[in-house]
């Protein structure tokens, strides 16, 4: 009986994650098929359905993700790179300043602890940010909460920019021609392998960098022609939304009302910061607001890939920068929350 419960509870989330999608479609809305099935998951998830994503279909996913961006980005991401590579470096140091800052303040106004306010206000690398603060002293279902409604922040403003920056009007693009297998067969060696290799380095968020960077490099010298069927694609996009949506759980709700005004001055704060960086970023730099907004927005890399290629933004610089402040996060973590809870006020 508690199989054929699961089974109603999973068909009925699928259910309403595709009318969540196609209405979202129909508003002409970026990756509608990750933010409906987000949504809805996230409905189901705080009213105690007891589904989860396992960590492997999440991870399969994002590989999923990877590839795609490998697909997109080709040679440009490393021409970006090179070319510019300070002011790249600039926007992802900028980008993780907001976050401290942010992290900072909470701390100084005894709105949340310390090391849970930086560890929580970090922007990017969710899953490791989680992962890691306990090891810091952090209380890791609180900086799950403020990690995850941020990324389902960053996922709504940056769907919403996308909708209302880009030109719906334009006639649509045609449609994709049937990915033939020996294409799909050889896309998903390359996730494999590259997830393999990722795994064995110790790459952060290893199941979508490596198959991204693995992917790009041979798309990119003509050794592998990668293709990708849309059924997978949408699989991917749905998984991806379920796994964040379901972590919402009306007990960790529970748990963190007290703090629920900080995450949200939390949440808030971080995406303002950034997007007023990103509006001063295009009188630095060649780059339209859209391009600015995607790649400064504080996290996740997978589902801001996934509107980024939804939409005209300049994917092989959003992507670059998203990727180097993903390593720069994971990299000064531990001593951003280190600073900010020396920040705490001392108890009278």
């Amino acid at each position: 009986m508690p199989h054929l419960r699961s089974l109603g509870l999973w068909a009925a989330l699928v259910a309403a994650s595709g009318a969540l999608a196609y209405g979202l479609s129909l508003g002409h809305f970026p990756a509608a098929l990750l933010l409906g099935p987000m949504l809805a998951a996230i409905a189901f998830g705080v009213g105690g359905a007891g589904l989860a994503v396992p960590r492997a279909g999440f991870m399969a996913a994002q590989t999923m993700i990877g590839c795609l961006v490998a697909k997109a980005v080709t040679t440009e991401i490393v021409t970006t790179i090179t070319e510019d590579g300070w002011l790249i470096l600039a926007v992802v140091l900028v980008t993780v300043l907001a976050g401290a800052v942010v992290g900072w303040t909470l701390t100084r106004l005894r709105i949340l602890p310390g090391t849970t306010a930086a560890w929580g206000s970090s922007p990017g690398g969710a899953a490791a940010m989680v992962a890691m603060s306990e090891e810091y002293g952090a209380d890791p279902r609180l900086v799950a909460f403020m990690q995850y409604v941020r990324v389902v922040a960053v996922v709504l403003s940056a769907s919403v920019v996308a909708r209302l920056l880009t030109d719906v009007s334009a006639p649509p693009a045609p449609a994709p021609a049937t990915a033939a297998p020996f294409a799909v067969l050889a896309t998903l060696a390359v996730a494999a392998a590259g997830f393999g290799l990722a795994r064995l380095l110790r790459l952060p968020a290893a199941a979508l960098i490596g198959p991204m960077l693995l992917g790009a490099l041979l798309h990119a010298l003509g050794l592998v022609s990668m293709a990708l069927p849309l059924p997978l694609l949408d699989l991917a996009y749905a998984t991806i939304g379920w796994y964040v949506g379901l972590r919402f759980r009306r007990e960790t709700l529970a748990e963190t009302v007290a703090a629920l005004p900080g995450i949200l001055v939390a949440t808030v704060g971080v995406i303002a910061l950034c997007a007023v960086w990103a509006f001063g970023l295009t009188y630095l730099l060649p780059i339209d607001l859209l391009t600015a907004y995607l790649a400064t927005s504080p996290g996740g890399l997978d589902s801001v890939a996934i509107i980024a290629v939804g939409s005209k933004a300049d994917v092989s610089f959003v992507l670059a920068v998203q990727t180097l402040r993903l390593f720069v996060v994971l990299i000064t973590g531990p001593l951003l929350a280190k600073w900010i809870a020396r920040a705490a006020p001392t108890r009278s």
